[in-house]
């Protein structure tokens, strides 16, 4: 049973043209091999500055952005990194840097702002194979990003994210993460769970492309072989997580799933509170009061809040009258204020949370992805899920799921031989 109603949840009003987040591949090369990561690792695999700046002219053709992701592979090993920001920058959108951070030091940070950098968003997890920190866990990786937040936080000026993809080996971890996002709440605006998604060569479906059985072995995200098999997490399963370390957290907006309007595909939260201390979430009046107002005002949903808005608690405490999240949070920073004033001079700080629940293959083989998906990228020349572009690099079209025969039957159906095979070679998975 679902612990959240989606009725009582504000739908994010994106759509397929009309959608804050445009996701840009300047390159698939990557310094990290991430177990959960979905496209091939391609060395030297940049795109030209000409190219991208094609890119941008489709997603401002097609789509009516207020940011762009600008990812990969590792957008830092591009030689042209900085050019690529100015081009974002120059166009009137934002430019967030999405990266596993190891090329990242602080000149080149101070350089990037300079440019125009709004929003660095950092992949940190437990399975990357990063160097020096082979082994650690989610808990032991908090020192990685707190030395980030750092040195965002020492630059200034830059909106800090951290993404994390969430194993079932890794979600009871999920606590101290929120914990510690609570600690360095001034210095950290934005905290992602990413639920990892794979498909399986032995599971319940099989794979076609244009009508024809493929073989499924050369797409990164295949769990043959080197890989483990998990169990596929839903996004209630990280609230309930969550809820451990902060027992007030509630969702305030979400995107429903293409083929499930009950799902929970984006859900986004946020908190208002001082280091180490939570007095609530917003409620879903907040949300569409932002998403709206922002619309009406410049034209475009809002992708990522200005820096200077997340510090901006205490004036947005006078809304509390008319929305019933920031009234609890109103009363909670009253009673303290009450026990001790100098808890006014702390200040209220903004923190957001975002669970992402990739594609989910119903039984009928139905495949519901993220309706009204932010990180849509280009291909040949159109928009298409950046989280399954290699299916089209493979196979020149989507992959379809057609259900087994009934896997309870004593004998089980002999598994048809693939009739095309997929042009490349096996990828080696990377941090996307």
């Amino acid at each position: 049973m679902k612990s959240i109603d989606h009725r009582r949840v504000y739908r994010l009003p994106w759509s397929l043209p009309d959608n804050p987040v445009a996701w840009l591949e300047p390159t698939s090369q990557c310094n990290l091999s991430c177990e959960g990561c979905y496209r091939e690792n391609v060395k030297d695999g940049h795109l030209a500055l000409d190219e991208i700046e094609r890119h941008l002219d489709i997603f401002q053709r097609d789509r009516n952005p207020d940011g762009i992701s600008i990812a990969g592979g590792d957008p830092l090993t591009h030689p042209q990194i900085v050019e690529i920001v100015t081009a974002v920058a120059r166009r009137g959108l934002k430019p967030i840097l999405n990266t596993n951070g190891v090329k990242l030091e602080e000149p080149l940070l101070r350089e990037l702002r300079r440019v125009g950098l709004k929003a660095v968003t950092f992949h940190i997890d437990s399975k990357q194979g990063r160097k020096g920190w082979r082994g650690k866990n989610e808990i032991e990786l908090c020192a990685l990003r707190e030395q980030l937040a750092r040195t965002v936080a020492k630059v200034g000026g830059i909106t800090c994210s951290f993404n994390q993809t969430v194993y079932p080996d890794t979600l009871d971890q999920v606590p101290d993460v929120v914990r510690w996002a609570a600690d360095n709440i001034d210095i950290v605006q934005v905290v992602v769970f990413i639920l990892y998604r794979s498909a399986r060569l032995d599971g319940p479906f099989h794979y076609f492309a244009g009508g024809k059985n493929v073989d499924m072995q050369v797409v990164p995200y295949i769990t043959e072989g080197t890989k483990a098999v998990y169990k596929d997490l839903k996004a209630d399963d990280v609230i309930a997580k969550i809820r451990e370390a902060d027992p007030l957290y509630a969702p305030a907006g979400y995107l429903n799933g293409t083929e499930d309007p009950t799902s929970f595909k984006w859900t986004l939260a946020a908190r208002f509170g001082q280091r180490g201390k939570s007095y609530g979430y917003v409620g879903p009046r907040f949300m569409e009061v932002g998403q709206a107002g922002h619309h009406l005002l410049t034209g475009r949903y809002m992708g990522y809040s200005p820096r200077w808005i997340q510090r901006m608690g205490l004036p947005l405490l006078a809304a509390a009258p008319i929305e019933p999240g920031l009234k609890g949070i109103a009363k909670r920073f009253a009673r303290d204020v009450v026990r001790n004033p100098f808890v006014l001079t702390k200040g209220l700080h903004v923190q957001a949370f975002m669970i992402i629940q990739p594609i989910d293959v119903l039984p009928d083989g139905r495949q519901s992805m993220c309706d009204s998906c932010p990180d849509m990228t280009v291909y040949d020349g159109r928009l298409v899920w950046s989280c399954r572009m290699e299916e089209l690099r493979c196979f020149g079209t989507f992959v379809q799921t057609v259900p087994r025969p009934d896997a309870t039957t004593k004998k089980k159906a002999a598994r048809p031989e693939p009739t095309i095979r997929a042009r490349g070679t096996l990828p080696t998975p990377t941090d996307a």
